[in-house]
């Protein structure tokens, strides 16, 4: 089942296929698209995944995975070298252990 750090992964998966750069909506529509499911059949975080994945963004920024907005919400997220090498899953299953 989906839990708020499978977010994180999602995320890089989704600034991948957008070619390291993307808005939250842009990024929200992949992930919509690709775990629709998962989010439906995950409790609660079926009404709160929008705003957690905001959450799951300032993770990867605050660690190296996503460059720094510079206090701008209007800034497209963008991949940091980390986040365009660092697998996903593992990204994901290193923030459930935090």
């Amino acid at each position: 089942m989906a839990d708020r750090s499978s977010l994180k992964g999602w995320v890089l998966a989704a600034l991948r296929e957008l070619d390291g750069e993307g808005k939250i909506v842009e990024v929200c529509k992949i992930v919509w698209r690709d775990h629709a499911d998962e989010l439906e059949a995950s409790g609660d975080l079926f009404f709160t995944w929008q705003y957690d994945i905001r959450w799951a963004a300032q993770y990867l920024r605050d660690n190296g995975y996503l460059v720094s907005v510079q206090r701008r919400r209007d800034a497209p997220w963008v991949l940091s070298e980390l986040g365009r090498t660092t697998d996903p899953d593992a990204a994901a299953e290193a923030a459930g252990r935090r």
